[in-house]
């Protein structure tokens, strides 16, 4: 199965968990395609978007990181385009609520669009246990 791993990748710190949760996947026996990984080097904002729609088109799911008060704007679109196309997991690590409805933990058009959604904020020190629960959550799509 080839994930397309969807977040935020502007700072270190989130551009270094997306290469940890990535090994750890990798491990498991995935394929991941992480879009901060295929760059063009031009980083022209028109080559970037065409390189991470073939990325989201060449992959069997979406799993995409919902952390932040606000999820990440091209997270969320991404999410957008996959959907009807094929399975969604979001998840998120973040502990603060920002959900429309107090039953969503964050904008309803992106949990209602999900084939799951994993709440991990209890979770969040623990990337072993982070990457075993988007594990299950990838083998219930199968």
């Amino acid at each position: 199965m080839k994930i397309y791993l969807a977040g935020p990748l502007f700072t270190a710190g989130e551009r270094a968990f997306n290469r940890r949760l990535r090994d750890l996947l990798v491990a498991q026996g995935y394929e991941v395609w992480l879009p901060q990984e295929h760059e063009p080097r031009s980083r022209k904002a028109e080559d970037i978007f065409l390189v991470d729609v073939e990325g989201l088109d060449s992959s069997d799911v979406v799993l995409a990181n919902m952390d932040g008060p606000d999820p990440d704007s091209g997270t969320c679109w991404e999410c957008g385009y996959a959907y009807k196309k094929k399975p969604i997991i979001v998840y998120r690590t973040d502990f603060r609520k920002c959900g429309d409805t107090d039953s969503t933990p964050y904008n309803l058009m992106l949990t209602e669009s999900a084939n799951e959604v994993v709440d991990m904020s209890q979770d969040l020190d623990d990337e072993k246990e982070i990457a075993r629960k988007l594990h299950e959550a990838l083998q219930r799509l199968k």
